[in-house]
């Protein structure tokens, strides 16, 4: 009888996504999972929202357990008799002083730019600082459930940044009183309960998404020594998101140089890191990521769910934008292009495709705010992805900062012309199959959509060109087919040797640069 092969456990780990919530991430992590056979899963998803339930989509057989993890939830206090919590107070104290002594994305390119030795070894012992203290943090998060109880990390981090030096993007630093230091302190406990997640026991874990679940996929590379794969899809960190707003700059500080800090440790930590784009490899680059563990995969759609749909019968001029509707969704600056597209064209018609439950009530506020009334209509995410982009004549790309470039895939898939901003990785998407304008430019973006709506020719030549490029280079049997080199090289037993004398004559030698994985790609897949 023959034997059963082996299958690998992998843990897919994400920040609040699959397969709890329908998203274009979501999507991409269920077609690696269902294309993996070969492989078992376990789904791990981290958010500080409350979870989901169920799953939002059917799991298939290769899946052993699917799990929802909340951070953020009050810690009950733990009782200990003179518990001053030492170990948790010094790393703590060499995390602050590395997150103090951070250079954010200006680090990275100094380093590139040739910066002096003196100064190059201090940023790498500000890495290894800030590395150290998390990695404590985490291993003692296996052993209590508030590795930070008892510990003043206001005053820490007070302290550490007293000393704070200048970098090309803070000329300045901004002071750190002792009110901001109490709120960024809060803010990073919450983050820091990623810590505390148990993942799993498998042979690799693969974290797709942002700091939340690279903190877990950190802690538990550190507890078990999994190997760990980084799918890179974010977005600059240099960045301050919607809701932080309100914070005064020093803790927006702070918190910008904590995530740079994660992501530089999560590049130090994984053996391989797969970016989207040379968008996304270029951030990789500067964030300290080695070279010769980047292996560059586009995202992909499947052909089959996005075939050519056939124009609206009604000739009314339609344009059609795909998002969450969140603060964060970029969908502000497509209601100040739009409202100048309704005035050079009345009857003309915004369509709003898949916009959340949780952000139904700020796209209707940002629409009554505009005072396009009728002319914008919101739709839910359709079940069915042929009916996505079916109810425009054009796509608007216009995405937030951390949106991936799956919605822009899909619209070029399904034949669409497409007028975006070139922002992330919206160029090298795109290429000559659609039409870019600077950011921050709504009457620029207004002129090109409704250049294409009254040239149906162009448009349909565009969407033509648009649906050649994606099936040339964005489908999912290549993501398939390259992340089943890539867990093959991480996770998979040992190549065995041609023969034992060979064995014994080899010495072993480290992974090779380029990683191994590069040798099995054909040439059209580097």
């Amino acid at each position: 009888m023959k034997s059963t092969p082996p299958q690998e456990r992998v843990c897919l780990l994400t920040g609040g996504g699959y397969p709890f919530r329908r998203d274009a991430l979501s999507g991409w992590c269920r077609t690696l999972v269902e294309g993996l056979r070969r492989y078992r899963f376990d789904l791990l998803t981290v958010t500080d929202r409350e979870p989901p339930s169920t799953p939002a989509y059917p799991l298939p057989l290769n899946v052993r357990s699917a799990a929802a993890v909340r951070i953020g939830r009050a810690v009950g206090r733990e009782r200990r008799r003179g518990d001053h919590n030492e170990t948790g107070r010094n790393a703590a104290h060499l995390l602050c002083r590395g997150l103090a002594e951070g250079r954010g994305l200006a680090e990275g390119r100094g380093l590139a730019e040739g910066r002096g030795l003196a100064e190059g070894r201090g940023l790498a012992e500000g890495r290894g600082r800030f590395a150290g203290g998390l990695r404590g943090l985490a291993e003692l998060a296996a052993e209590r459930v508030d590795p930070l109880a008892n510990v003043p990390l206001a005053d820490l981090l007070m302290e550490a940044w007293r000393g704070v030096p200048s970098t090309a993007d803070e000329p300045t630093p901004p002071r750190l009183g002792a009110r901001d230091a109490r709120t960024a302190a809060t803010l990073l406990k919450h983050a820091l309960g990623a810590l505390t997640v148990s993942l799993p026991q498998t042979d690799l874990v693969h974290c797709v998404g942002g700091t939340t679940p690279l903190l877990s996929a950190l802690a538990g590379r550190w507890r078990a020594g999994v190997p760990l794969l980084l799918t890179e899809a974010r977005a600059p960190v240099a960045r301050h998101r919607p809701a932080e707003e309100r914070l005064s700059p020093a803790v927006r500080a702070v918190l910008r140089r904590f995530r740079g800090a994660v992501a530089r440790t999560g590049y130090a930590e994984a053996g391989l890191i797969a970016p989207l784009s040379a968008f996304h490899h270029g951030y990789a680059l500067r964030h300290g990521a080695a070279a010769a563990r980047l292996v560059q995969v586009p995202a992909g759609v499947d052909p089959s769910e996005y075939p050519i749909a056939g124009e609206p019968e009604s000739g009314q001029p339609t344009v059609v934008w795909a998002g969450s509707g969140g603060p964060d969704s970029g969908l502000t600056a497509l209601l100040a292009a739009f409202e100048h597209v309704a005035a050079a064209l009345p009857g003309a018609v915004l369509h709003l495709v898949g916009v959340t439950p949780a952000h139904e009530d700020h796209c209707v506020e940002q629409v009554e705010r505009s005072g396009l009334g009728r002319a914008v209509r919101l739709h839910p995410l359709p079940a069915d992805p042929r009916d996505r982009y079916t109810w425009g004549l054009v796509v608007a790309h216009v995405p937030g900062p951390a949106d991936p470039p799956y919605r822009l895939i899909e619209a070029m898939m399904s034949g669409r012309a497409v007028v975006g901003v070139d922002v992330g990785p919206a160029a090298e998407t795109l290429g000559d199959a659609g039409v870019l304008v600077q950011p921050d430019e709504p009457a620029e973006l207004a002129i090109a959509i409704v250049g294409l709506l009254r040239a149906p020719t162009r448009r349909r030549q565009l969407g033509d060109a648009a649906r050649r490029r994606a099936l040339t280079h964005f489908t999912n049997d290549r993501v398939v087919r390259v992340y089943g080199a890539l867990y093959a090289d991480l996770a998979g037993p040992p190549v065995a040797p041609a023969n034992a004398v060979e064995l014994a004559l080899t010495i072993p030698a480290p992974r090779t640069t380029p990683p191994a994985t590069l040798r099995w790609l054909s040439e059209e897949d580097r």
